[in-house]
């Protein structure tokens, strides 16, 4: 029977208050991200508060299901940072908890969350998308003598196309303008141009006051149907002129149905529906094309099976170069037929090529649907792996407060934003298909969320910078100096006469070790790569004297401390072999740069265990040579 335990409450306790600040923290970042890439759609249009109103309302709703993930992580992982600081998580396993049955009730919570983000992104999310594109579609259209940007040509007047070369936002006017106008067709064109000029909105903003000054203008007039004269063309040179344009200045709202066929403005039974409509739409394109493909380039003869069966034969038989007949043929019949297979060929193409312009639109709309299906299943399924990597490095990391987790949290995110996006933009375009690039993000996290889950119920130490360092070090071949301190008191004094008898021992076994294996040649490749034996001489060795050293860092005499400081940290392995597991060190003689590098490298430590070991005897002779002096 389930039941709910105190450990549960309190735990939910910190995770529901640290989850509603961060998720509004996290609305309001998204919100900000958003607004300014519409700022030029709000500055300056004289908006009503209403519709500012608004606009912030639905740019709220659509932003929820991408803050609620952001959300659980950055709140599950100052939870159990803050467990973990103030040593509660560490009460609660010594109580006999695991760590499973800790998530356990956040667990439920986070499928509770994820659930909610799916309804709310199938019901409210579309809903709200549409409102918000009305919105920015029509804001983008109000008091347009704003908006015209330099350099570039703006087309947010009906019937227009205006060119600023620049413009100077105190006064409001315009420098070099070029302006194309038409009114009914092409023919009905018109070309301004002028050094300077100013657009105004009139006071009912029915119309724009177009001012021009110093300029010329150009424009045609259409003649009736079927006439064959040259349209009537006129020119005007002015040093200023006024002409009012039809523009309705007010804010309006669009139309909601220019965005019917927007997959993200609409849910799920919907999605499926219309999809199935497109894909089979599609494919009756498809067999439309394929057949007349077929009747104009395989077109089948009217043989009867008999004649088939024997013209297949004769072919089979009759051996054809196409080559050599092509070669026979004059110079005239050769430029006739290299200029038909080149026109046939040409129109083979044009025809295939506007074909797929066909095919790649209703591609596209197919391509976005199949993504907004897998989005509303993916960005909530995020919720529960945003808190399979929160809470483990929460537990792992063991800090609290907006320090150390919010830098997690941004990191974790960003990675999650650049993978979910890459895999968005390619999934849109066709170059992946829509199930790797949806789910790119997922399949890259969902392993990082188990590993780090795994992590922290081993205990495991994956922050210890320390073990990373001397990881690190180890693969550099760099070493700690020793560095022991005089004692102020004393416990235990050295025994003197053992450790001389030890340090005595060393010297012969090291000076026997270093004979022995003539440490200045290189190691043997056989025994290194495929038979590879222990080196327990130099283990016992190394024993020996950090025995010795242990023992004598009690003395009270400097001499004997700055010796055992100048005593290498010796390495009693990596002269022997690459890796410890056999088969790493076969597949490292293979690879044959990588075995090169390794070999030398073996070699470099074979000769640093050389000038260690000299290093050693001579030390042992000075420190026996010091305690004989004192004792």
């Amino acid at each position: 029977m389930l039941r709910i335990k105190k450990l549960d409450i309190f735990i939910c306790k910190q995770f529901g208050m640290l989850f509603l600040g961060t998720f509004f923290i996290c609305l309001f970042v998204l919100m900000m991200q958003f607004l300014w890439r519409s700022v030029d759609e709000l500055v300056g249009k004289g908006l009503t508060i209403e519709v500012l109103a608004q606009f912030f309302w639905w740019m709220a709703l659509v932003m929820v299901p991408q803050a609620l993930p952001l959300a659980i992580l950055l709140s599950s992982l100052i939870t159990f940072g803050n467990l973990g600081e103030s040593s509660e998580l560490t009460a609660i396993k010594s109580a006999g908890i695991s760590l499973t049955r800790t998530f356990s009730s956040l667990v439920v919570v986070c499928s509770l969350i994820s659930v909610t983000s799916f309804v709310f992104q199938n019901n409210i999310g579309p809903y709200s998308t549409i409102k918000l594109s009305q919105l920015l579609i029509s804001m983008k259209q109000k008091s347009p003598e704003l908006g015209i940007p330099e350099g570039v040509f703006y087309d947010g007047i009906p019937n227009s196309n205006i060119y600023v070369q620049k413009k100077d936002n105190k006064t409001g006017k315009f420098y070099g303008i070029m302006i194309y106008r038409m009114s009914n067709s092409y023919e009905d064109s018109e070309i301004i141009l002028a050094d300077s000029g100013m657009l105004q909105t009139t006071a009912e903003r029915k119309h724009l006051l177009l001012t021009l000054w110093n300029g010329e203008w150009f424009s045609n007039q259409a003649q009736e149907m079927g006439s064959n004269a040259a349209a009537p063309f006129r020119r005007e040179t002015f040093l200023e002129k006024k002409t009012l344009i039809d523009f309705d200045g007010d804010f309006s709202m669009t139309d909601a149905e220019l965005f019917s066929g927007d997959a993200r403005g609409k849910g799920l039974k919907r999605l499926y529906r219309d999809l199935d409509s497109l894909q089979i739409n599609n494919d009756s394109i498809g067999r439309v094309f394929y057949k007349e493909v077929q009747a104009n380039y395989f077109s089948t003869s009217l043989m009867t099976k008999a004649d088939t069966v024997a013209a297949v034969k004769e072919s089979t038989n009759t051996a054809f170069n196409v080559d050599s007949a092509f070669a026979k043929l004059n110079g005239d019949d050769k430029r006739n037929v290299l200029a038909a297979a080149r026109s046939q060929v040409q129109s083979v193409a044009s025809d295939m090529e506007f074909k797929s312009m066909i095919t790649e639109d209703a591609n596209r709309m197919i391509r976005q649907h199949k993504i907004e299906i897998y989005k509303k299943f993916l960005v909530a399924l995020s919720c529960l792996i945003f808190f399979f990597i929160g809470a483990p490095l929460g537990t792992i990391i063991r800090k609290g407060g907006l320090g150390i987790p919010v830098i997690v949290s941004v990191l974790v995110f960003i990675v999650y934003y650049i993978l979910d996006n890459t895999g968005y933009q390619m999934a849109r375009r066709g170059i992946w298909a829509v199930w790797f690039g949806e789910l790119l993000a997922t399949m890259v996290l969902t392993p990082l969320a188990v590993f780090v889950t795994y992590k922290a119920n081993k205990d495991s130490a994956v922050f210890n910078f320390d073990v990373y360092r001397e990881l690190l070090f180890n693969l550099l071949g760099i070493r700690q100096k020793r560095n022991i301190m005089a004692k102020e008191v004393i416990i235990n004094e050295p025994n003197y006469k053992q450790n001389i008898e030890l340090l005595n021992e060393v010297t012969a076994r090291a000076q026997a070790y270093a004979e022995a294996h003539k440490l200045k040649t290189p190691p043997n490749v056989k025994r290194v790569f495929f038979e590879y034996q222990p080196d327990n001489e130099m283990a016992e060795i190394n024993r020996l004297l950090e025995t010795a050293i242990d023992d004598l860092g009690n003395t009270r005499d400097k001499l004997i401390l700055n010796l055992l400081n100048a005593y290498p940290v010796m390495s009693v392995k990596a002269h022997t072999r690459p890796f410890n597991r056999q088969w790493l060190n076969t597949v490292a003689a293979i690879v044959v740069p990588v075995g090169l590098v390794l070999y030398i490298r073996m070699w470099r430590f074979r000769l640093r265990l050389l000038k260690d070991l000299r290093v050693v005897v001579q030390n042992n002779n000075q420190i026996i040579a010091q305690i004989e002096k004192l004792y």
